[in-house]
């Protein structure tokens, strides 16, 4: 079962064309259509990318597929696909939606915030998480994320204390949350493949590393993606609809291959990072390393 949209509201940045759309569940949605000017299978790499993430449990936005009526397309104008010189309709369909984390007319969304914000965040955490996700699935764009506000209740679990700043955050508090989005260049965007750069997946704004000491830092994450039930990626497939990749489904199926046996390379992957120009990690000492593999400091 879909979401059906209802009313076009305004296209986003990006280079996906992605559109913001008002669904029949009264929910905000960012559509990225199908015929989207950097390939079919950007929407492909989205689904499977959140549905890893729904499992390691990852702060991402709710998703799910999006029709777009052709009324609805004929109706709105302003349904554009846009790159370079070359402007061509969006087509009506089934697309990728994931939900716009607030109400847009009542509440900002900021991909930046400033470094005494990015400390306070409640979820800091999952950075952690997310730099072995980008490298096991080769993001090949930087990690994307979106900053907001929201009740503490919803980020904390039953009976948790959290204290920020030296202060307790209640349950009904206002803070500032992080949701992990835009994973349509997984895999090398189109090409289907994977590489194993240093300075793959590490988040710009490196102050999200400053509590890392060792390998254990990005746990429980690291564990679950090493020990990954092969059913995941299987339930990965089965929510792709087929018309998205078409003639495709060995090139899926390889894909989904490859990427359960690169799980068991994540964690050198993430000791490599240690090689990136500016080590992301000061506080991670490790006397010597020879190829992936640490020896002597922590492994």
């Amino acid at each position: 079962m879909s979401i059906r949209a209802r009313e076009h509201v305004r296209r986003m940045r990006g280079g996906a064309n992605a559109h913001l759309m008002l669904g029949d569940d009264d929910g905000y949605w960012v559509v990225k259509f199908r015929n989207n000017p950097q390939h079919a299978r950007v929407i492909v790499n989205e689904v499977i990318c959140y549905t890893l993430l729904d499992h390691l449990g990852l702060p991402v936005p709710s998703w799910d597929v999006v029709e777009v009526s052709p009324e609805l397309v004929a109706a709105s104008p302003d349904l554009v696909m846009e790159a370079g010189r070359d402007s061509r309709r969006c087509e009506p369909g089934l697309h990728f939606g994931s939900r716009f984390p607030v109400d847009p007319v009542r509440q900002a969304v900021y991909d930046y915030v400033p470094l005494s914000l990015l400390r306070e965040l409640v979820n800091l955490e999952a950075f952690l998480g997310m730099l072995p996700f980008d490298k096991w699935i080769s993001n090949a764009n930087g990690r994307q994320a979106v900053f907001f506000r929201d009740r503490a209740k919803d980020w904390l679990r039953p009976g948790e204390e959290r204290w920020i700043a030296g202060r307790e955050i209640s349950a009904r508090s206002l803070v500032y949350v992080v949701n992990m989005i835009d994973h349509g260049f997984a895999f090398n965007a189109h090409r289907w493949e994977f590489a194993a750069l240093p300075e793959q997946g590490v988040y710009t704004r490196r102050e999200v590393y400053s509590e890392v000491t060792s390998l254990d830092s990005f746990e429980p994450w690291l564990s679950r993606i090493v020990d990954l039930p092969v059913g995941v990626l299987d339930d990965a497939y089965k929510r792709v609809p087929a018309a998205w990749y078409a003639d495709d489904w060995q090139a899926l199926e390889s894909l989904l291959e490859r990427l359960y046996e690169r799980r068991t390379e994540v964690p050198d992957l993430v000791r490599k990072t240690k090689q990136c120009s500016v080590d992301p990690f000061p506080g991670w000492a490790l006397t010597a390393t020879i190829g992936a593999r640490a020896v002597g400091g922590d492994a």
